[in-house]
């Protein structure tokens, strides 16, 4: 029986490849609702809110639009809190591997010993072992007010930001949208 013409398929794909093919696309698909950062920082954008109420919608706008940019402000904030701490430093590197393989990038469910372990187990265990460990390196004042420090600049960055000129698309918009208001 020849072959010849026809191209070759395996029945057993390269596991590896495929995973890592999967994880890059999931990342580059999660990089994708990053807004650019100029839209994020545009100075003339900024202006005081008109009341507690113009606040926090801006906030809630703000926070809906530029949710990964603001994501990577608050891990980058955190980084750099870790510098000084080497050891926290590593520890919360291999935690984030750890949470990649384990949590976010994974498509099949986890089987350990022929047992099928669920998601919510997972988590709960990565998010008890994250804090053990990152408690055990003597950085949790560091941790808690980086993550702190994430917040506060989040917030007002949102609160001063003014929403007239993002644009969402549909789905964000409905999303957005109180029941009961007029959709714009």
């Amino acid at each position: 029986m020849t072959t010849y013409g026809t191209i070759p398929t395996s029945s057993s794909p390269s596991t590896n490849l495929e995973f890592l093919s999967r994880a890059k696309h999931r990342i580059k698909e999660g990089l994708g609702t990053r807004r650019p950062w100029k839209l994020m920082f545009n100075f003339r954008s900024f202006g005081l809110p008109g009341g507690v109420s113009d606040a926090f919608s801006r906030i809630r706008t703000n926070i809906a639009f530029f949710q990964m940019n603001y994501a990577i402000v608050v891990l980058l904030v955190l980084f750099l809190s870790l510098l000084w701490h080497p050891i926290s430093l590593i520890v919360f590197v291999v935690l984030m591997a750890a949470w990649l393989f384990l949590y976010f990038l994974r498509d099949e469910p986890l089987v350990i010993f022929g047992r099928l372990i669920s998601d919510r187990i997972v988590l709960v265990i990565m998010a008890v072992l994250t804090v053990v460990l990152l408690l055990l390196t003597g950085a949790t004042v560091n941790i808690l007010v980086a993550l702190l420090v994430g917040v506060v600049l989040v917030v007002v960055h949102a609160a001063f930001r003014r929403t007239d000129d993002l644009f969402f698309d549909e789905e964000e918009a409905t999303r957005l949208t109180p029941p009961g208001a007029p959709a714009s």
